[in-house]
C-alpha cells in the first residue's frame, strides 16, 4: 500500500503535474521544433508601447501605483472591458460584474474554490482544455465528459447527463475551442443553451481566443443565449502579453460577491501596477489595430501548416480546420497511440501534444494537438514534415 506524505492535502496529491509543461522542458532544446506549447508569438508583443506606457504611469501615479488596490480591479480596466463586450459582442455587462483575476487560470480557480464540493458534479468537454481539467480537481469534483465534435458540444449527451446528475458547472471554450481549434457553430449553441434553459447549473464560457478569427463570422456568446445562467471568462494572454497575467470574470452580484471573498483569500488583489499598465497602453494604442496583426500572422502559419499536413501527412490523418485561434487537431488511424508517436517524434526533433491528457479518463488515445502560433512559415513545414515521417513509420510497423 502506497505511503502518502501526511504533510501534503488529499486534494494536492489527488492532481497531477501538468503534462504539457513537462513537454515544453524538452522544448527548451534549440534544435527541437516544438507545436507542444499554446504561447502567444513573442514576436508580436508590442514592447516599445508598452515601455511607453509603463512610463507614463510612472509619470502620472508616481509611488500610488504601488500601493494595495481594491480586490475588484482598476475601474478604468474595466469600464473598457465592458464597453469593449458591447462594442463587440452586443452584450451589456456591468462594470461591477466584472473581477480582475491574474489570468483566466485563476478565475478557473476562484470558481472552483467558490462554488465546488466534493464530489459535485462538473461537465467538461470532451477533449477539454487540460487547465481547467487541472484547476477543477483539487476541489475534487467528479467530472461528467461531454464529447465535442466540428459543431461542438453533444446536446443529446448533455441531455443524458442532467437527467443523471445535477451539475453545479459545465466549462465550455466555444470559440477555437482548446485543443481542438473548433468552434461551436450558432446553431448547437442554441441548441445547448435549450438543454440548459430551466436548470441552475452555471455555463462557464471561457474565451480566449474569441477575437483571434482568421474568417467566417462572430457566434452568439451563450451570455446572450443563457443570460441568467452563464458565466464569462477573459484574458490579455492571447490578445496582449501573457507575461502580465491579467484576465477577467463576468458574473451576476450574488456569486460575484462570493468570488471577491475567494480572491481576498487568495491573494488581496491583481497587481495594481500591470493592472496600470495595461489600462495606459489602451488608452493610447489601438487594439484593434494590434490583433489584426496578431490575426493576420497566425492566420498565415495556420494555413502553412495545413498546407503542410496536406503535403507530408498520410491520407489518413484527419485534421481540424480552424476558423481562428492558436490550435489544431489530428486524429491518427486507430491502432496508433499518439503517446508513442511523440517518443517516435521526439527522437526526430518534433514535439507535440498527445490527446491524452484532454480526457479525464486514463486510456491511451490516438488524436493529437499541434500549435502553429510560434513557429515560423518555414520552421513549419520542417517539422510537419518530421512529424509526417514519424507517422508513417509508426503505419509501416502496424
Amino acid at each position: 500500500m502506497k505511503q502518502v506524505n501526511r504533510m501534503f492535502s488529499d486534494r494536492i496529491t489527488d492532481v497531477p503535474r501538468s503534462f504539457i509543461r513537462e513537454i515544453l522542458k524538452v522544448a527548451l532544446d534549440p534544435s527541437v521544433i516544438s507545436f507542444a506549447g499554446g504561447l502567444p508569438n513573442r514576436q508580436l508583443f508590442p514592447i516599445e508601447s508598452l515601455k511607453e506606457a509603463t512610463c507614463k504611469v510612472f509619470e502620472t501615479q508616481g509611488r500610488d501605483v504601488l500601493q494595495y488596490a481594491n480586490t475588484e480591479g482598476h475601474v478604468g480596466l474595466r469600464e473598457y472591458i465592458s464597453a469593449r463586450y458591447h462594442e463587440k459582442a452586443n452584450l451589456v455587462v456591468p462594470v461591477d460584474d466584472i473581477l480582475i483575476t491574474s489570468g483566466s487560470q485563476q478565475g478557473l480557480d476562484l470558481l472552483g474554490k467558490t462554488m465546488l464540493n466534493d464530489n459535485d458534479a462538473v461537465i467538461i468537454e470532451e477533449p477539454g482544455y487540460l487547465g481547467a481539467i487541472q484547476a477543477f480537481s483539487l476541489y475534487r469534483p467528479t467530472f461528467f465528459p461531454v464529447p465535442v465534435c466540428l459543431e461542438g458540444m453533444d446536446p443529446d449527451a448533455l441531455k443524458a447527463v442532467l437527467a443523471s446528475a445535477r451539475p453545479k458547472i459545465m466549462y465550455s471554450v466555444p470559440n477555437f475551442q482548446n485543443p481542438m481549434g473548433i468552434s461551436y457553430s450558432a446553431h448547437n449553441r442554441e441548441a445547448l443553451a435549450m438543454v440548459l434553459e430551466g436548470t441552475d447549473t452555471i455555463l462557464i464560457e471561457d474565451d480566449p481566443y474569441g477575437e483571434l478569427r482568421f474568417f467566417g463570422n462572430a457566434k452568439p456568446s451563450f451570455k446572450s443565449l443563457l443570460p441568467k445562467n452563464t458565466v464569462l471568462l477573459g484574458s490579455f494572454s492571447k490578445s496582449l502579453v501573457p507575461g502580465l497575467r491579467l484576465g477577467w470574470i463576468v458574473a451576476q452580484s450574488e456569486l460575484m460577491q462570493k468570488l471577491i471573498i475567494a480572491k481576498q483569500a487568495t491573494d488581496l488583489h491583481t497587481s495594481h501596477f500591470t493592472q496600470s499598465i495595461v489600462h495606459q497602453f489602451l488608452l493610447d494604442n489601438s487594439a484593434d489595430e494590434h490583433i489584426r496583426m496578431i490575426r493576420d500572422v497566425y492566420g498565415h502559419q495556420c494555413k502553412a501548416m495545413q498546407s503542410s499536413i496536406h503535403k507530408s501527412f498520410p491520407f489518413e490523418v484527419a485534421c481540424t480546420r480552424p476558423e481562428g485561434g492558436m490550435f489544431l487537431w489530428a486524429e491518427l488511424p486507430l491502432g496508433i497511440a499518439a503517446i508513442d508517436l511523440f517518443e517516435s517524434a521526439v527522437r526526430d526533433k518534433v514535439v507535440f501534444v498527445p490527446g491524452d491528457p484532454f480526457y479525464v479518463r486514463g486510456e491511451r488515445h490516438n488524436t493529437l494537438r499541434l500549435n502553429f502560433s510560434c513557429s515560423d512559415e518555414q520552421t513549419i513545414e520542417t517539422g510537419i514534415a518530421r512529424l509526417g515521417r514519424a507517422i508513417r513509420k509508426l503505419m509501416e510497423a502496424m
